[in-house]
């Protein structure tokens, strides 16, 4: 059993039920029939296993989602999607998944019900991190539509996100000096202090050990976000002329 039976095999017994349990029903009638041996995921205690499995699982719908979301699936999509799964989780392994991607595209999934699941299965580290993939996603053609954006919040906040998180998250995307103090969930007319305060919150919040228990590919991302608070912190430090 390959990559996709080894994750779902180990969340099973934790989400059975619901959307993501028929996924993973799809996912191992993929795998029944196969006899590849792949290199295991983690061989780490069962609760990073599990977390690991349901963040993938997740991870694999939510892209579904917000790839119909303007009602076409296009080509630079796709390629951020294969890229990152690719560098993530290896070639074969991706094949994978995308495998599986296709066919998530071709169901209807109550995504409220999804985001239930997730919201009382996943750390709120993680829930972050797949709501910044989703914009990632969504940007891929340098473009956020307007009903990419409506799926993205609804998702976020049936995840539980604060609407200030959504707010930071989304204003990564986003290049005016106006959402800059934003990814920081501040404004203009914080002093110094304050600024530095709500940045050393922010970095705290959104570092990458936040979601270590993922794996070293799956900080990558975690890695990117981090980047851009600091980025942010940087600008307007400039723009202020801080020290």
């Amino acid at each position: 059993m390959g990559l996709l039976g080894s994750v779902f095999g180990a969340t099973v017994g934790w989400w059975t039920l619901g959307p993501i349990g028929l996924i993973m029903g799809l996912v191992l009638g993929h795998m029944a029939e196969e006899s590849v041996t792949i290199k295991k995921l983690d061989e780490g205690d069962i609760s990073s296993r599990h977390a690991k499995g349901g963040f993938l699982a997740s991870l694999l719908i939510l892209m579904a989602a917000v790839m119909k979301a303007d009602g076409k699936v296009v080509k630079s999509e796709l390629d951020m999607v294969k890229q990152y799964l690719v560098q993530n989780l290896g070639e074969e392994q991706a094949s994978e998944a995308l495998i599986l991607l296709r066919d998530i595209l071709k169901q209807n999934i109550s995504i409220p019900e999804v985001c239930h699941q997730i919201r009382i299965n996943l750390e709120y580290a993680y829930r972050l991190e797949l709501v910044h993939f989703l914009f990632r996603l969504g940007n891929a053609d340098n473009a956020l539509s307007s009903s990419e954006v409506r799926v993205i919040i609804q998702v976020a906040s049936g995840l539980g996100l604060s609407a200030n998180d959504i707010s930071a998250i989304q204003n990564l995307y986003i290049n005016d000096i106006e959402s800059v103090y934003k990814v920081l969930e501040i404004s203009p007319d914080f002093t110094d202090e304050e600024i530095k305060k709500a940045y050393r919150s922010m970095a705290i919040r959104f570092h990458p050990d936040k979601v270590e228990h993922l794996g070293e590919e799956f900080k990558k991302s975690a890695n990117e976000k981090f980047q851009k608070v600091n980025e942010a912190f940087e600008r307007i430090k400039k723009d202020r002329g801080m020290k």
